[in-house]
């Protein structure tokens, strides 16, 4: 099961009217979770393409597994509507993310074929990992550029 259980809820919070979120509705928090943990297993892969740390075949392999299953935590309840740096203090999802629901989901979808693609040679050296691991910083940064404000 990919993303795509997402989009059932996603159009479901898309058409049905909601009230004003509070800016402390607890989907920011949850999704800013959820994206620490990809930054927790993303960082340890990214440092050793980078050769800051050494290869380590076993923390490669655990990481990219961390991905995969991160990757696949339903979506539908992390995206409601009012929760975007427009209207809520303390998240950069920009607006645009509700405005093109469709090609959100796709670069998550995106992102997640490529972490599966990760998964079974994370472990098989450096030389196997350095390749998927750009394709899937590809994916993160294809999001980012449209869906995420700058930091201040």
């Amino acid at each position: 099961m990919k993303f795509r259980a997402f989009f059932g809820a996603a159009l479901l919070v898309a058409t049905v009217s909601m009230p004003a979120i509070a800016d402390d509705d607890p989907a920011i928090g949850q999704r800013q979770g959820q994206f620490k943990l990809f930054v927790h297993n993303f960082g340890a892969l990214g440092s050793m393409v980078q050769g800051r740390i050494d290869y380590d075949a076993d923390l490669a392999a655990t990481a990219a597994q961390n991905l995969y299953h991160v990757s696949r935590h339903d979506q539908g309840r992390l995206w409601p509507e009012g929760t975007g740096s427009n209207n809520a203090d303390g998240t950069r999802a920009r607006p645009e993310i509700w405005e093109n629901l469709d090609d959100f989901m796709q670069k998550f979808v995106d992102m997640q074929d490529a972490v599966e693609a990760l998964q079974p040679v994370a472990g098989d050296g450096l030389d196997a990992l350095r390749p998927v691991f750009g394709a899937v910083a590809g994916t993160c940064q294809a999001c980012h550029e449209t869906y995420r404000e700058e930091s201040s």
